[in-house]
């Protein structure tokens, strides 16, 4: 006979209500209300009686900050490769192409140049959906372009990060991409042009240890998750007890880390006014001549260097 023997617990199975098809109602996590799916996609994710902000995707998210039609795509052509060969319950490369057909997205960032309130600025926004926002070597690439391209084209930097940090499936070659993306922003700085970071829920690790927390201002959606290790780890190193809500949006402010929180209703508007107040690398241009220019600057950068871990080609001549 065992000492010691496995309780026996009842399973309970939950249907779902009849004829109320899946996906048509969504649960806030903080209330319990339930919101009607298009009425919460049409509110930007947001609900509308708590005003919690769920994760939005990339492209929602640029249409809801730049102005209508103006937004040109950069760097689509880039794509993850496997320098690794990592091997698990699935391979990279199996990954890669599960999350391209769930998102419609090459990787977790979407980068170009479009206007907002008429100023042309130079975008990156992040995408949670694949592999959890992560960031690779395209990203770290991609990131890195666009900041480039906001010194040659001297308008304004804005990232939205949504991240739980550095990509695991490219190893070293990932955690290369938080000194490339900060030498970035180091010559971004150097020549007078504003950077915006926004923070979203979550953004972590090594994305939030580089770019994300080297803005010149820093905003944040409400109640985001923001920080490097986990509370877990954090707890088990130190040994102490951590305070409530201590890697969330409104913590950070009231120390200092980040500057402003905005709601996502008013981030567009409180980004526009802010980049009139720095208005010193405040260039406007018509929709016309921004693509134009944004075409060309994509067209150089494909030349200039491929990501970080892309295999080359051998060519035969000695490398300078």
């Amino acid at each position: 006979m065992a000492f010691f023997s496995k309780p026996k617990y009842s399973k309970v199975s939950v249907k779902a209500r009849e004829g109320v098809p899946k996906g048509v109602w969504t649960k806030c996590p903080e209330t319990g209300d339930m919101v009607f799916a298009k009425e919460l996609k049409k509110n930007l994710m947001v609900v509308p009686s708590s005003g919690y902000h769920f994760p939005l995707s990339a492209p929602d998210r640029i249409e809801s900050l730049l102005d209508k039609n103006t937004f040109v795509e950069q760097d689509s052509d880039l794509r993850s490769v496997d320098p690794l060969k990592f091997k698990g319950v699935a391979s990279y490369e199996d990954k890669l192409e599960q999350n391209r057909k769930k998102t419609k997205l090459e990787d977790a960032v979407i980068s170009g140049v479009g206007e907002m309130g008429g100023n042309s600025v130079s975008l990156a926004v992040m995408d949670f959906r694949f592999l959890g926002g992560s960031m690779g070597s395209v990203v770290g690439e991609k990131i890195t372009r666009s900041i480039e391209r906001g010194l040659e084209m001297k308008i304004p930097v804005i990232i939205v990060s949504a991240s739980g940090g550095a990509r695991m499936y490219e190893g070293i070659l990932s955690l290369m991409q938080m000194a490339k993306t900060s030498a970035a922003l180091a010559r971004l700085a150097e020549a007078g042009i504003p950077y915006f970071s926004v923070l979203t829920n979550p953004t972590m690790a090594g994305v939030m240890a580089s770019y994300a927390s080297l803005g010149d201002v820093i905003l944040a959606e409400p109640k985001a998750l923001i920080g490097f290790a986990g509370r877990r780890v954090i707890k088990e190193t130190t040994r102490a007890d951590l305070p409530e809500g201590f890697q969330t949006s409104e913590f950070l402010l009231d120390r200092g880390l980040i500057d402003q929180i905005v709601t996502r209703h008013e981030m567009r508007d409180r980004l526009i006014s802010l980049i009139s107040l720095l208005g010193h690398a405040n260039l406007k241009k018509n929709p016309s001549k921004t693509k134009a220019v944004s075409k060309r600057a994509n067209a150089n950068s494909r030349t200039k260097r491929k990501p970080s871990g892309t295999p080359r080609k051998s060519t035969g001549k000695k490398q300078a």
